[in-house]
C-alpha cells in the first residue's frame, strides 16, 4: 500500500473515512480545554482518534489535533502498511545487493536514477491554494489563528506543529519544527536549539548582521510534517525525504514578502524574518518530556504576511507526558532511521526507544555479536553518532531479544546483567530538554551491557544465592526501623537475580539524596539488587511512571551508587540542597477547574472514550 496526499484535507477525509477521526461540535476554548481533551483521548486506549474541533472560542479556524496519535493513523499519515516498509524500502536504496549480471546493474542503476523523481517540484500558480487569502503589514493579526495555550504556566499560546522554512547563506534549505510562542500581533518566538540546522543557519546570519527570512507552514500534508521533524543529518532536504515517502514530489511554490518556497497546499503561511541581533524572553513550555521545558532568551519571529486558505484548518498538536501524539511521530523516526544507524554500525539488528524514556533518555540496542567488547563499541559509537548522541542511556542486547515486549526485556535485562562488570558510567552531551544534569547539555551517561559473554570478557558473579531480601515486609521494617524517612516500599522482579525495590523517601534539608544513598549502600542486608529512591507519595503501583520519573530525574553520573552487586538510584526531585543549582521544573499538570469542565462536559464532545 502506498497511499500519498495532496494537502491535509484529503488525510483528514481519509480518517474520517476509517473512522479514525471525531468532529467536534461543541464551543471549546483554545486556553487549556482543548489540551484537556486531547490528553485524555491521547492517553486512552490505542490513542483514540483524531479531534477536529468545529467550534473554536475566538477565532473562525477549526484546530485539528491528535491527528498522528496512533500505530495505524501514523501508518495512514505516511501513506503506508507500517514505518517498517518505509524503512525496508531506505535499506534497498541504503545497501542494494550486489548486482551479479547486466540486468541487475541496470536495474539497480534505474534505483539511483530514480530517486531524482522525489526532489520538490517548483510551480507558479496565480495564487496557489495556500495564498487564497492574503494579509500584509498591519493586517495581520496572530491573534486570529486558534493558537493554543496547552498547559496553566505556559508562558503564553504556542505554535507546536509549524514547519519552519529557512535557507543558509549558502542557499541550503532547511524544514524544521521549533516551537513558536505568540507574543503579540505579528511576532513569535522562534525556538530553535543551539545543535538544530535552524540555529546552524541563523549563527551564519548572525556572524554577518544579516536578518534571516523564514517563512512557516501549518497544515502542511503529512509527509511533509512528518519530514520537519524527522531528525535528518545535516545536509538532506527534507523536503526530498517528503517526496521519498509520498513517491512523488511535493510542490512548492514562492513566497509573498520574503525569497523562500513554501509548500502549495498548506493551509496557513507566515511569512517574515529573524534579526539576529533580538532575543525576547520565551517559556516556560510544557514539553514533551512532561515537564515545563524552562523560560529563556530565543530569536523573534517578525511576521510581514499571513496567507492562508478559505476556510482553513489550524493543525496542532499536545505535548506532555507519554503516551502522546508525538509518541507515534518518534516511532515513526525509530522504525526509519533504522537502516542509516546499519550503515553506521552494520551489527545493529533492531532498536527501540521507549515512550518511558522520552525518547533521548533511553535507548535498547540489539546486535549480532561477534568479539569480545563489541557491545561498548557499539555504545560508543551511537553516543558520537547524529542524534544518538543526546541519548543518555543505552542498553546494549543480543539480537535474538525481543524489544517488542517491554516487561519481559526488563526481566531479561536483570536476569543477565552483572552490576558490577556490565555497567558503564561516563559523561557526554545530552539533550537541551535534559534537566537532570548540573549543567545545561552535559552530564553523565549510562551505558549497560546485557549481551551474552563470548571467550575473552569476564564471567558474570552470580548474585541469586546470596541476596537477602525477597519478602517486601521484612524489608520495610528493617528500612523503617533504620530511618523514618523511608516510607513503605514496593519489590519487583522479586524472582530475579537483581529483583528492583522502588523506596519512597521524605527529603529534609539534614536527610538529601546522597544520604540515603550512602545508607543503604552501608546496609548489609542490601547485598544484591536495584533501590531506586522516589519522592514520597508517588503510585508505586504505575511501572510507567516510575520509569517515566527514573529516566527523566537522574543524572547517572551524580545519583547512581553502585557496590558489587546493589545499585542505589535517587530518582528524586533535586534542588540546591543536593547541589543542584539549576532550576527544577514542575510536571504537567491542569487545572482542577478545567479538569471538571471536561469532565463535565464530556457527552457533549461526543468522544466515546473513559473521562
Amino acid at each position: 500500500m502506498t497511499l500519498s496526499y495532496e494537502n491535509l484535507r484529503e488525510f483528514i477525509a481519509l480518517l474520517e473515512e476509517k473512522g479514525e477521526l471525531i468532529r467536534i461540535k461543541a464551543s471549546v476554548s483554545p486556553i487549556l480545554e482543548i489540551t484537556e481533551i486531547t490528553d485524555r483521548v491521547a492517553k486512552s486506549q490505542d490513542g483514540g482518534r483524531a479531534l477536529l474541533f468545529e467550534n473554536v472560542a475566538g477565532s473562525s479556524f477549526p484546530v485539528l489535533t491528535n491527528a498522528f496519535g496512533s500505530r495505524r493513523r501514523i501508518a495512514l499519515a505516511l501513506g503506508t502498511e507500517s514505518p517498517d516498509h518505509l524503512a525496508n524500502r531506505l535499506q534497498e536504496i541504503l545497501t542494494p545487493p550486489l548486482p551479479q549480471n547486466i540486468f541487475e546493474k541496470l536495474r539497480l542503476l534505474k534505483q539511483i536514477l530514480g530517486l531524482g523523481r522525489f526532489f520538490p517540484r517548483y510551480l507558479k500558480m496565480s495564487p496557489p491554494p495556500c495564498q487564497e487569502v492574503v494579509l500584509r503589514g498591519e493586517e495581520v493579526d496572530l491573534g486570529k489563528l486558534p493558537v493554543l495555550r496547552c498547559w496553566p504556566e505556559d508562558g503564553g499560546p504556542f505554535i507546536t506543529l509549524p514547519v519552519v522554512f529557512t535557507r543558509s547563506l549558502a542557499g541550503k534549505r532547511n524544514a524544521g519544527m521549533y516551537r513558536m510562542q505568540v507574543f503579540d500581533r505579528n511576532t513569535t518566538g522562534m525556538h530553535w536549539h543551539t545543535h538544530k540546522d535552524g540555529a546552524h543557519f541563523f549563527r551564519e546570519y548572525e556572524r554577518e548582521g544579516k536578518r534571516m527570512e523564514v517563512a512557516v507552514a501549518i497544515g502542511t500534508e503529512p509527509a511533509v510534517t512528518y519530514a520537519a521533524s524527522a531528525p535528518l543529518p545535516p545536509g538532506i532536504d527534507e523536503m526530498l525525504l517528503a517526496g521519498f515517502i509520498r513517491q512523488k514530489p511535493v510542490r512548492l511554490v514562492p513566497a509573498l514578502t520574503v525569497d523562500l518556497q513554501v509548500p502549495a497546499e498548506a493551509e496557513i503561511i507566515l511569512e517574515g524574518y529573524v534579526d539576529p541581533r533580538e532575543r525576547r524572553r520565551e517559556g516556560p513550555f510544557g514539553d514533551h518530556t512532561g515537564y515545563y521545558s524552562l523560560p529563556d532568551l530565543y530569536p523573534v519571529f517578525h511576521v510581514t504576511a499571513m496567507t492562508h486558505r478559505r476556510q482553513a484548518v489550524y493543525s496542532t498538536t499536545v505535548v506532555g507526558r507519554p503516551p502522546m501524539e508525538d509518541c507515534y511521530l518518534a516511532q515513526a523516526t525509530e522504525r526509519l532511521f533504522l537502516p542509516l544507524l546499519r550503515t553506521l554500525q552494520p551489527e545493529i539488528r533492531d532498536y527501540r526507544l521507549p515512550w518511558e524514556g522520552v525518547f533521548h533518555n533511553l535507548a535498547v540496542v540489539a546486535i549480532d555479536k561477534e568479539y569480545p567488547g563489541q557491545a561498548r563499541k557499539v555504545m560508543q559509537g551511537l553516543w558520537g553518532s547524529g542524534q544518538m548522541s543526546f541519548c543518555k542511556t543505552i542498553v546494549v542486547v543480543d539480537g535474538k531479544t525481543r524489544l517488542d515486549d517491554g516487561l519481559a526485556l526488563f526481566q531479561e535485562i536483570l536476569t543477565r546483567i552483572d552490576l558490577e562488570s556490565d555497567v558503564l558510567i561516563t559523561e557526554g552531551i545530552l539533550d537541551v530538554l535534559d534537566h537532570a544534569a548540573p549543567r545545561p547539555c552535559f552530564g553523565g551517561k549510562l551505558g549497560i551491557d546485557a549481551t551474552e559473554r563470548l571467550p575473552g570478557e569476564p564471567q558474570r558473579a552470580l548474585s541469586s544465592n546470596d541476596k537477602k531480601w525477597l519478602n517486601e515486609r521484612d524489608i520495610n521494617a528493617l528500612l523503617k526501623a533504620s530511618d523514618e524517612c523511608f516510607r513503605e516500599g514496593r519489590l519487583f522482579f522479586a524472582a530475579s537475580p537483581l529483583p528492583i525495590f522502588v523506596l519512597p523517601i521524605i527529603k529534609t534539608p539534614e536527610k538529601r539524596g546522597a544520604f540515603f544513598r550512602d545508607l543503604l549502600m552501608a546496609k548489609q542486608m542490601l547485598t544484591a539488587g536495584i533501590v531506586v529512591l522516589y519522592d514520597a507519595g508517588i503510585d508505586r503501583g504505575d511501572p510507567s511512571l516510575l520509569l517515566w520519573k527514573a529516566f527523566n530525574n537522574v543524572d547517572p553520573h551524580r545519583d547512581i551508587s553502585l557496590r558489587d552487586q546493589l545499585a542505589v538510584i535517587d530518582a528524586t526531585v533535586k534542588t540546591e540542597l543536593d547541589g543542584h543549582k539549576r532550576l527544577w521544573p514542575a510536571d504537567l499538570v491542569n487545572t482542577p477547574e478545567i479538569c471538571r469542565r471536561v469532565s463535565d462536559r464530556w457527552t457533549e464532545y461526543g468522544i466515546p472514550t473513559p473521562r
